[in-house]
């Protein structure tokens, strides 16, 4: 269930329904709405913010990252791994 919700955001935020800033309904809203339990919604909000689709804005709620794809976050990480073995050596 973690899965669809993840990939139908994914999927309308790709399709640029769900625009850059847009807040998303909270945990418990989109879990009554959907009819499942909470912690499966934050799953899916997790996973979306760990790929860099989706940002907290704290107690104001969950919004869509500027930044459209995870890719560039990864990018930009895995430079940082690169960099910080570099100083190890």
């Amino acid at each position: 269930m973690t899965r669809q919700i993840r990939e139908q955001l994914n999927d309308l935020i790709e399709a640029g329904e769900l625009a850059a800033g847009t807040l998303l309904p909270s945990e418990r809203e989109l879990a009554n709405t959907l009819k499942v339990a909470r912690n499966v919604v934050r799953g899916a909000y997790e996973q979306l913010m760990d790929a860099g689709q989706l940002r907290s804005e704290g107690r104001k709620g969950r919004t869509v990252s500027s930044s459209r794809g995870g890719a560039k976050k990864k990018s930009s990480s895995s430079s940082k791994t690169t960099k910080s073995k570099a100083r190890k050596k």
